[in-house]
């Protein structure tokens, strides 16, 4: 990581927790069952206080602490900085009830819970505002009945943050957010095969029963909650894919300066030469962009959006690119199953679709221009 805007505090704290992502997070890794919930793992993350860097005292968390925390897990361990990201990403709206918050948040800091956020529909991906889960009255509460789709975490999670739709036709007004345990009635799941062995799953919702004292925030709000959530977990994504590119850069580099062709170091021939310096420099000016949109939000400047899908759009787009061109460097070998590259080669994909597609990220980036 270079010193530009990270003071020495910062710079020694990204080096300890990469040490310990190789040392003691990597190893609890390659022993969990590949798309499965790694509690293990989790519980590691929470014994080694990473968890609780996600969910400070106070409840404020630093989005500059959050992106470096992630690109730092990403560099050695992806599982780690997954596992870290979805408990985040799941129990901080949580945080938008007091007392929920006081049941749940120690335990998921802790890694004694599972987390899971639960937005994302068959007929509602990008367009989240569309989602069709029916909040139905029942009393002084309501029913659930619908289905989530590609819920990380699912069908393992101990509880899931669930949107659903209290007021028909209304799109994000008539959003409201609840926390479901696991064990609620008329709760079911299943596990989806995904290209990189995620815990992921389908949620089905049989008239499962909510009440007031599950609402995040207030009836009808729930769309803000989601969106407070992914605004906070937005650059962070960008800084997994740095973590990403970092990684993959530095095993290209380190092959092609002891790779023997055509008579000397794969270093040597201007093709794989400049192959490396285009990566380089991508890789710098995403995490740039991804510690600038940090700073944003933690300063609370007025074009964090605009910032935050610059910082995404670029950053995930400049890890496919930077993975791509490491495994053709490397030639077949990056393609054998359990190879460094085979690996980041199927999980780089995910992060330009999931929380705002590419084109979505253009979309706000367009707008803002207009502002």
């Amino acid at each position: 990581m270079p010193a530009f805007a990270l003071d020495p505090e910062q710079l020694k704290w990204c080096a300890e927790v990469r040490s310990l992502a190789a040392s003691r997070l990597r190893p609890l890794a390659e022993a969990g069952e590949p798309g499965r919930v790694n509690r293990p793992l989790l519980a590691e993350l929470g014994e080694l206080g990473l968890l609780e860097r996600v969910f400070p005292p106070g409840g404020k968390v630093s989005a500059m602490d959050l992106c470096l925390l992630r690109e730092s897990l990403a560099r050695e361990c992806t599982e780690a900085e997954t596992a870290l990201a979805l408990q985040g990403l799941g129990a901080h709206p949580v945080l938008h009830s007091a007392e929920l918050a006081a049941r749940w948040i120690p335990e998921v800091a802790a890694g004694r819970a599972v987390a899971a956020f639960a937005l994302t529909e068959p007929a509602a991906g990008s367009d989240a505002a569309a989602l069709e889960l029916a909040a139905e009255p029942d009393g002084p509460g309501w029913r659930l009945t619908g289905e989530k789709c590609w819920i990380s975490n699912a069908p393992q999670a101990d509880f899931y943050t669930v949107f659903a739709r209290t007021t028909p036709g209304a799109g994000s007004r008539g959003v409201t957010a609840f926390l479901v345990p696991a064990d609620r009635p008329g709760l079911s799941g299943e596990h989806l095969d995904m290209l990189s062995p995620h815990p992921i799953g389908r949620l089905a919702f049989d008239g499962v029963p909510v009440g007031p004292g599950d609402l995040l925030g207030e009836p009808g709000r729930g769309f803000r909650v989601a969106m407070d959530t992914l605004n906070l977990f937005r650059p962070s994504v960008g800084a997994f894919a740095v973590g990403m590119a970092q990684a993959a850069l530095d095993a290209a580099t380190e092959h092609a300066g002891g790779r023997t062709a055509f008579g000397g170091p794969l270093k040597d021939l201007q093709a794989v030469s400049h192959a490396l310096a285009e990566t380089a420099t991508r890789t710098e000016a995403a995490r740039l962009l991804v510690y600038a949109a940090a700073e944003a939000y933690d300063s609370g400047a007025p074009d964090i959006a605009k910032r935050s899908a610059m910082a995404k759009l670029y950053a995930t787009e400049t890890a496919q690119f930077a993975v791509d061109r490491a495994v053709q460097i490397h030639g077949a070998r990056a393609l054998e199953r359990g190879h460094l590259l085979e690996h980041l080669y199927r999980e780089v994909r995910a992060p330009r679709i999931y929380e705002g597609a590419t084109e979505v990220q253009r979309t706000i980036i367009a707008k803002e221009l207009y502002r």
